[in-house]
């Protein structure tokens, strides 16, 4: 056995192997040079002699499939992470699947479940990525029989109130739906919208129907010159009903009018009349105290002043002056017009009861005349 024994290690020294023989202290075979295996390799407590490879150049065969890659750098200067391949779970009635594991930090980070369908994950040549197709047309292309969805859940483990949102899209919509607060749908868009139908540019200003919007809102209509804008109130306790502002259709004016009417409330012409369809009242004060010259407080000028200055400076003194061309405050112009108004009839009642001292007069002048005569 002893001269066996020689003979054996003369030959693992010549082959470059460590061969352990029975009795030794170990069965382990080591290899102290490169390994070439020039057909199919079979690692496992299941392989067999005569193992019928097929295709396969490397197999595992047993019941608990995993490889380890263990790295054993020992400076801190080097990455020491070690890593597994797991194939399935090693308990009874556990999952079927292809995992990659952090080994040190115990999780798996990349699973396949069996029966997975076809290209659930594919990355063509490209760079491109099918979920659901092997031949995407995008950086990210989703297949789906019915509304492909992609989901963005914020499940609170940093901190952060959890929510949920949906990016999807059918036949009937595109649409992010709510998930969190009644699966509600605040976005959907349908299919066969125009260009730049919604358009947010780089300054903020919205176009609708164009891409180059002139305004915080710009609204462009190409069909048939005809648009609006309805503001309809549906409020739980009783909304006002919908009002609509529309521009262009059989003319060019801008209207007002509330939904299914008929009416047009307010009538702006193009070339800047105004028409209405009941009282205009304003928010506006009588800055020059209207009602103020009833008070026996209040300063009238009198008539003849009042004259000197109207004639001098061409306007009523409580009016002010009114350009030919330009804006004009209507609350204050109307404002110093009434009180011009009721000075004017304070200045009748004036006059008036002037009038009627020298009608008295008169009348006594004549009586005392007509004594006279007859005398």
């Amino acid at each position: 056995m002893k001269q066996l024994r020689t003979i054996a290690s003369s030959l693992a020294l010549t082959l470059g192997l460590s061969v352990g023989l029975p009795g030794a202290t170990s069965a382990d075979v080591q290899h102290l040079d490169d390994v070439i295996i020039s057909f199919s390799l079979c690692v496992g407590n299941d392989c067999v002699n005569g193992e019928s490879f097929g295709f396969d150049t490397l197999r595992l065969k047993e019941n608990n499939l995993r490889i380890h890659f263990n790295d054993t750098s020992s400076s801190a200067s080097f990455p020491t992470r070690d890593w597994r391949i797991v194939i399935n779970d090693s308990s009874n009635g556990g999952s079927n699947y292809f995992a990659i594991e952090d080994t040190d930090a115990g999780r798996q980070v990349f699973r396949i479940d069996a029966d997975a369908p076809a290209s659930s994950l594919y990355v063509d040549s490209s760079g491109e990525i099918g979920v659901g197709t092997s031949t995407p047309v995008t950086q990210i292309h989703v297949v789906d029989g019915n509304t492909p969805t992609l989901r963005l859940d914020q499940n609170g483990s940093s901190g952060f109130t959890p929510q949920v949102f949906d990016l999807a899209a059918n036949e009937s919509n595109f649409f992010i739906r709510d998930v969190t607060n009644g699966s509600q749908l605040p976005l959907r868009i349908q299919p066969g919208a125009d260009t730049n139908a919604l358009y947010i540019a780089s300054n903020n200003h919205i176009g609708m129907g164009t891409a180059s919007p002139d305004d915080n809102i710009h609204i462009v209509d190409s069909s048939d010159g005809f648009f609006g804008v309805t503001l309809d109130d549906t409020g739980a306790t009783g909304g006002t009903g919908s009002w609509r502002m529309v521009h262009g259709g059989h003319d060019t004016t801008f209207r007002i009018s509330r939904a299914g009417s008929g009416l047009s409330e307010l009538i702006l012409y193009e070339g800047g009349d105004l028409k209405i369809g009941g009282t205009l009242t304003t928010d506006g004060s009588c800055s020059v105290g209207c009602d103020a010259v009833f008070e026996e407080s209040y300063a009238l000028p009198s008539i003849d002043d009042h004259a000197e200055y109207m004639w001098a400076n061409r306007h009523l003194p409580n009016v002010g002056p009114t350009a030919e061309q330009g804006p004009m405050n209507i609350s204050e112009k109307i404002g110093g017009m009434l009180n011009e108004l009721e000075t004017a009839h304070i200045y009748i009642e004036q006059l008036h009861r002037e009038q009627q001292a020298a009608q008295t007069q008169i009348a006594h002048f004549e009586e005392r005349l007509s004594r006279l005569e007859q005398n």
